[in-house]
């Protein structure tokens, strides 16, 4: 009989957890880099909403100056 997708799974674990044991720095890396990596998608995402805030109000403040200089244009008498 063919073992399921579930006892597959958790003999990967234990032969992952097993490995860990022996070795708790590459452990270590790891929960490193995975750490790494939520704070790389944290930071970009704050940067990215922070970037289109700043396009927004550039856009709204050339079109606020747009309106100020129409009004200053001097027609030709």
């Amino acid at each position: 009989m063919n073992p399921g997708l579930s006892e597959e799974a958790g003999q990967t674990a234990r032969g992952f957890i097993d490995a860990m044991k022996s070795q708790p720095a590459t452990l270590a890396l790891i929960v490193g880099n995975v750490a790494m990596l939520v704070f790389l998608f944290y930071a970009l995402h704050a940067a990215a909403q922070f970037r289109d805030s700043m396009i927004k109000t550039n856009f709204e403040q050339q079109i606020r100056m747009a309106e100020i200089l129409s009004k200053c244009v001097v027609p030709d008498k």
